[in-house]
C-alpha cells in the first residue's frame, strides 16, 4: 500500500517503530497506588504546573483530586530515571529533546481498561449497517472500507471490530478493508501490536471467533495465552496519536470508534475533538462514543442515530 497522506491507514506505515508500538485516556486511574510513599512533597504550585502541562498537551484534566495519583506515578518515574526531585523531573520532560521521557510520563498517568467486544451494542450496530454499506460501495465501485479505533488501548477494540467485519466480506468482490488503531500510550500500543492475551481476556471472545482468529500458546508459567492470527492482525495499522495534535492523514472513515475517551476531557476539549473527528468521517459515516458519554450540550454537526451513535 502506498504511503501518502490521503489514506489514513497507510499514513502510519513505514515510519518506524516509534509510530508502531495508543487514549489520551482509556482512563486515568482515580485511585492512588499503594506503597508509593515518598518523603518529598508535591507542592500545590508544582502540581498545578504538571496539571497545566498535561492539559496543554493532551487535554486531560488533572484536578486537585488527582494529586495523590500524580505523586504516586511521579515517584515511579523518579526511581526509573534517577532524578532527585519533582522539580528536576519537570524541567527534564519540558526541555527540548526529551520527548521520549515525556511519553513515558504520559504512559504512567494513564490506565487502559478495556476488553473484547466491550459495549456489545456497538458491534450489533456495526453488523446491522455493514451489509447495506458494502452493497453501496460495490455498486459505486468504491471498494474501500476504513474504520478508525481512536483510543485503541491494548488492542481489544480494533481486533473486535475486525472480527465483526471479516465475515461480511466473504463472497463479495474484493473490498480493501483496513483499520487504523491509535492511542497516546506507547505501552498500550506495544501490547496491542504484540496481540497476545491471557485466557481471562480472551474468554470475552465468542468461541467461534476465538477458534478462527487466535492461536493457543503457553507462557513461561505454563498458562494458556491466545495470540491474534496474522490474517486478523494484518488488517490493522497501529500508531501513536494525540487527539489534540493535527491528524497526519487526509482520508475519510466510514466508522470512527472513539469510546470512553472524551469523558476525561473538559467541555472545550471535547467539542474540539468532536469537530475534528467529524471532519474525518465519510458522508454518512458514523461516530461511536462510549455509552457513558454523550454529545449533548456540545456544538457539533452530527445527527443523533441512537444512544452513543452519531452520523455525518
Amino acid at each position: 500500500m502506498p504511503i501518502n497522506g490521503s489514506d489514513p491507514a497507510a499514513c502510519f506505515m513505514g515510519r518506524g517503530a516509534r509510530y508502531l508500538r495508543a487514549d489520551p485516556t482509556r482512563g486515568v486511574n482515580l485511585e492512588p497506588e499503594q506503597n508509593e510513599e515518598s518523603n518529598m512533597n508535591l507542592t500545590d504550585e508544582l502540581f498545578q504546573r504538571y496539571s497545566d502541562l498535561v492539559y496543554q498537551e493532551c487535554g486531560i484534566n488533572l484536578h486537585e483530586g488527582k494529586k495523590a495519583l500524580l505523586q504516586a506515578r511521579l515517584n515511579k518515574r523518579l526511581r526509573a530515571t534517577g532524578f532527585a526531585s519533582y522539580e528536576q523531573y519537570y524541567e527534564h520532560i519540558t526541555s527540548p529533546g526529551n520527548s521520549g521521557e515525556f511519553i513515558h510520563f504520559l504512559d504512567s498517568i494513564s490506565t487502559n481498561l478495556t476488553y473484547f467486544f466491550r459495549e456489545s451494542q456497538h458491534f450489533d450496530f456495526l453488523n446491522k449497517r455493514l451489509p447495506e454499506l458494502l452493497e453501496t460501495k460495490i455498486k459505486e465501485k468504491n471498494p474501500k472500507l476504513r474504520i478508525w479505533s481512536a483510543g485503541c488501548s491494548t488492542g481489544e477494540e480494533p481486533y473486535s471490530i475486525a472480527m465483526c467485519v471479516i465475515p461480511h466480506l466473504e463472497g463479495l468482490p474484493r473490498i480493501d478493508f483496513r483499520i487504523l488503531a491509535t492511542d497516546i500510550s506507547t505501552h498500550a500500543l506495544n501490547t496491542a501490536m504484540r496481540g497476545i492475551y491471557s485466557e481471562e481476556k480472551a474468554g470475552k471472545v465468542p468461541e467461534a471467533f476465538r477458534s478462527q482468529h487466535f492461536r493457543t500458546l503457553k507462557n513461561h508459567n505454563g498458562r494458556r495465552e491466545f495470540e491474534v492470527a496474522s490474517a486478523l492482525r494484518d488488517r490493522i495499522t497501529f500508531g501513536r496519536l494525540n487527539l489534540k495534535d493535527p491528524f497526519p492523514f487526509k482520508g475519510l472513515f466510514d466508522f470512527i470508534f472513539c469510546r470512553n475517551v472524551m469523558i476525561y476531557f473538559d467541555k472545550k476539549t471535547q467539542e474540539m475533538i468532536v469537530h475534528k473527528l467529524a471532519r474525518y468521517l465519510s458522508p454518512g459515516g458514523y461516530l461511536l462514543v462510549g455509552h457513558s458519554e454523550s454529545l449533548m450540550g456540545l456544538s457539533h454537526s452530527l445527527r443523533y442515530v441512537c444512544p452513543a451513535v452519531y452520523r455525518k
